[in-house]
């Protein structure tokens, strides 16, 4: 497509390797000397991972192109809601290809980099963390689900006797246990039972007190169909294990995180910030990269996606503005899961946090959570931009 949107040529297939990405490099070097180009652009639609290499080749000082391209990542969600404005148009290979060309061409786009080598691989491991957080997530929400059906009121977290729901010593009660059993069972095999899976942990007080309120949660739970409690106990067993086993995993993933952390010394000080840590640093860095490609901390916030929509018409204000959502979502989760910490363990962004959920009328937690967000992303901004300077001066 020329930059008045002449198509100059007709749709083209290439596989995507090596083979592939010749024959791609053949048709735009003919094209390049057909027309006397001095200029290409090259969009590339973000599915997945597998723009990954093809982008990587763009880039390089040997892809044999005779001219060095401008290549464009694009989030498909921006593809999508530009194709919105042409219901018409079918949906075709040739057609979602026009779509790219289109918004290069007109999008007021900024060529994207290549990976910087220096921190992909500690960003990779990070991902994958994420990608583990919420599996685990959607098996804790699995659980629950199932745990209401076969012992209601137990699924409750605010009656739980248990500070974690999930840990050994409830699980062990929730697998075993139907509402009825827990009540026909002796109080001392409830407190031998609770005792070995907490490896006596639990002082014998506490123990008590547990199962008092154990009963007391069984007396008020529903009884479940029996033809159901079968299929709900083998359910719950392999979810729970399921939880067990992402758990584990994110263990051993942080620890290969720190240690892939630990190559990035004039980093360090972003995980001694109480409350932060290593790996929750470790995927602030990762999504950043090299901080000089942002000018502050309101274009690094606007990257993560922490700004908010203005909702005006006329001299009508909407209360609720909310979160554009439409930034890196992996930078976000990291600030984010960030703040919740540094609320829980750092005097100053605790009372920054309750002053904000004080001052929220909906969404008290969500709003207060990413306004404290928002405050780490100028720390983050204003550390990581001293130690650059620091490190140019050396």
């Amino acid at each position: 497509m020329k930059d008045d949107g002449t198509e100059v040529s007709k749709h083209l297939n290439f596989s995507n390797d090596s083979p592939g990405f010749s024959v791609f490099v053949n048709k735009l070097n003919q094209l390049i000397n057909i027309h006397n180009f001095s200029q290409l652009k090259i969009g590339i639609e973000s599915t997945s991972l597998y723009w990954w290499h093809i982008f990587e080749y763009l880039n390089s000082n040997n892809s044999g192109l005779l001219l060095r391209p401008d290549v464009y990542l694009l989030n498909p969600n921006r593809v999508h809601a530009y194709r919105e404005g042409f219901p018409n148009l079918p949906k075709t290979d040739p057609v979602d290809s026009w779509f790219v060309a289109e918004l290069v061409r007109i999008g007021r786009l900024s060529p994207n980099r290549p990976p910087d080598m220096q921190y992909a691989p500690l960003q990779r491991l990070t991902r994958f963390r994420h990608q583990l957080v919420e599996s685990l997530i959607k098996e804790k929400n699995r659980a629950l689900n199932l745990i209401f059906l076969k012992f209601s009121s137990y699924a409750d977290k605010a009656q739980n006797p248990f500070s974690d729901i999930f840990g050994k010593t409830s699980s062990v009660l929730v697998e075993q246990f139907t509402p009825d059993q827990i009540a026909n069972t002796p109080v001392s095999d409830l407190v031998r039972i609770i005792s070995d899976s907490s490896k006596n942990h639990i002082s014998e007080e506490n123990v008590l007190r547990c199962i008092e309120l154990v009963n007391d949660l069984s007396r008020k739970a529903y009884r479940l169909n029996p033809k159901m409690l079968d299929t709900v106990n083998v359910t719950l067993t392999m979810t729970l294990e399921n939880i067990r086993y992402f758990e584990s995993q994110i263990k051993k993933i942080d620890k290969v995180i720190e240690r892939e952390f630990s190559a990035f010394p004039e980093k360090q000080f972003l995980s001694l910030i109480k409350g932060l840590g290593p790996v929750l640093a470790a995927g602030i860095v990762a999504e950043i990269g090299d901080i000089s490609k942002f000018e502050s901390d309101k274009k690094l916030a606007s990257y993560a996606g922490l700004v908010w929509k203005k909702h005006q018409s006329g001299k009508l204000k909407g209360e609720n503005t909310p979160i554009t959502r439409s930034g890196n979502e992996y930078l976000r989760y990291y600030l984010v899961e960030g703040a919740n910490c540094l609320r829980m363990h750092n005097a100053e962004y605790s009372s920054y946090y309750n002053q904000k959920y004080r001052e929220a009328n909906t969404h008290k937690h969500k709003r207060a959570l990413v306004l404290t967000a928002r405050k780490l992303v100028r720390l983050v901004f204003a550390l990581l931009s001293k130690s650059q300077n620091l490190l140019g001066r050396s």
